[in-house]
């Protein structure tokens, strides 16, 4: 997966950066947009599409006479549908890079005889070696995590095991036994992320930028360039969303439930997106004086929510006994929730908010500290206002990954307090899948505006890019 999802992310940021193809201006912010579908969902959509008895294939064996050999309930089904959900963090990461790179060391190349892809293997990717690697651990981080669609198709993983050993067992002794290989993989995959940017700064950071003339690709190459991206698109969000329409529009959705779920995904989504930006706006805001803080608090995204959920329950059991009543049972398990958003999810709020933060000038708060401004007041006053734009792309990042969170939603939610991300697991599970489409079209409608927003704000971060 970690192989795929590399290769797919980085030729599509390198052709969306570096050529110039029909249809690259809609590509370079369109290619991001599978963030908006849960992997669970693209889990279903494909299981159904490609299962023995379901309609392409008999449609295909009656009419056609051959049958597709393809079978996505097996280990490397998973594979290819985590790699067409996951290859967006590749491609963000890699096209920033590339977007930022020196133009002189590709112009140098260029003039040496080098061509497109000869300049990418041995120039671009060793300068953005760090933003792949980056690009790749976030993916492998999101695939350890990933409970929902590992779960629908029948591949043990560690994930799983954790959540059946609560859920089926009732045992908290052997869901931590699996959480903790679970957790050291993933502390593994954060260190190496962290080590593949150590000591990488480039003396081209300090020459001044200018963006690079994309290379116009014509005939054969132009029309490749842009079927791999039409085709990368239609894998990762327009057929799974496709086929989960055609089969949620074949049933009569409870619609009452469904709303209710749509409701309670959205309260959750808002609070833990408020909360967690508040929080990393004041460890932003004090980095100078708490510079541990931040590291510790970035350290929970390398955490799945399966194990963040396992960690909370013995402290929440002891709470939960002094808890009277549905009421407070009901706002323990909120409370609940929204500290396992916050302390996983802290890291996609603390860095666009730091780098945010780090684009104001110190003159700037100097200037706001000499009119008579405390440091409380200077924040409020100049940097809040100022940096309100990153402060928005962490809200908006924290509200998608809330919404599409499955296994820690599932294990602390309060009883009979379902969310349209366990709402589909349960039609999953019993096997609906045309019923699962609803709330998993619901969970992508609510989250593609903001990925849109997102995309087209790193696509345009180009000067000068058409």
């Amino acid at each position: 997966m970690a192989c795929a999802t590399g290769v797919l992310g980085a030729l599509a940021a390198w052709l969306v950066v570096m050529c110039r193809f029909p249809g690259r201006d809609i590509f370079s912010w369109a290619l991001a947009l599978p963030l908006a579908a849960p992997a669970f969902a693209v889990a279903y959509a494909y299981a159904d599409l490609f299962d023995v008895a379901g309609p392409l294939r008999m449609w295909l064996r009656a009419e056609a006479g051959f049958d597709l050999p393809w079978n996505m309930r097996t280990l490397a089904g998973a594979g290819f549908i985590l790699s067409c959900a996951f290859y967006p963090y590749v491609y963000l990461a890699l096209r920033a890079a590339l977007v930022n790179q020196s133009v002189h060391a590709l112009e140098a190349a260029r003039t040496l005889g080098a061509g497109p892809f000869r300049t990418l293997w041995a120039v671009v990717l060793p300068l953005s070696r760090p933003a792949l690697a980056a690009g790749v651990a976030l993916a492998v981080m999101e695939t350890l995590a990933d409970f929902g669609a590992v779960q629908f198709l029948g591949v043990q993983t560690l994930t799983t095991g954790v959540v059946r050993a609560w859920f089926v067992y009732g045992s908290l002794a052997s869901a931590a036994q699996f959480a903790l290989p679970l957790l050291g993989a993933a502390a593994l995959l954060l260190w190496i992320e962290r080590q593949s940017r150590k000591g990488r700064a480039h003396e081209g950071a300090g020459v001044r930028w200018r963006p690079l003339e994309p290379v116009p690709l014509k005939g054969a190459a132009a029309a490749g360039a842009s079927l791999f991206c039409v085709a990368l698109l239609t894998a990762g969000l327009l057929l799974p969303v496709g086929w989960l329409a055609y089969g949620a529009f074949q049933t009569s959705p409870e619609w009452p439930r469904v709303l209710a779920a749509a409701g309670r995904s959205a309260s959750l989504a808002v609070i833990g997106a408020a909360v967690t930006v508040i929080l990393a706006a004041l460890l932003a805001l004090g980095g100078a004086r708490w510079p541990l803080a931040g590291r510790l608090a970035s350290l929970g995204y390398a955490t799945p929510g399966a194990v963040m959920a396992i960690g909370l329950l013995v402290p929440a059991s002891l709470v939960w006994r002094h808890v009277a009543g549905g009421a407070g049972h009901l706002g323990l398990g909120v409370l609940l929730l929204t500290y396992a958003y916050a302390a996983r999810l802290m890291a996609a709020a603390l860095e666009p908010i730091e780098a945010g933060l780090a684009r104001i000038t110190p003159s700037t708060v100097a200037a706001a500290r000499t009119l008579g401004r405390g440091e409380i007041g200077a924040a409020a006053a100049v940097q809040i206002p100022l940096a309100r734009g990153a402060l928005l792309t962490a809200a908006l990042l924290v509200f998608i990954d809330v919404l599409k969170e499955l296994p820690a939603t599932l294990i602390l939610r309060p009883f009979n307090f379902d969310t349209l991300a366990v709402m589909a697991d349960n039609y999953a599970r019993d096997e609906r899948l045309a019923n699962a489409g609803w709330p998993s079209l619901l969970i992508i409608l609510a989250a593609l505006p903001g990925v849109i927003w997102l995309s087209r704000k790193v696509a345009g971060s180009r000067p000068g890019d058409s």
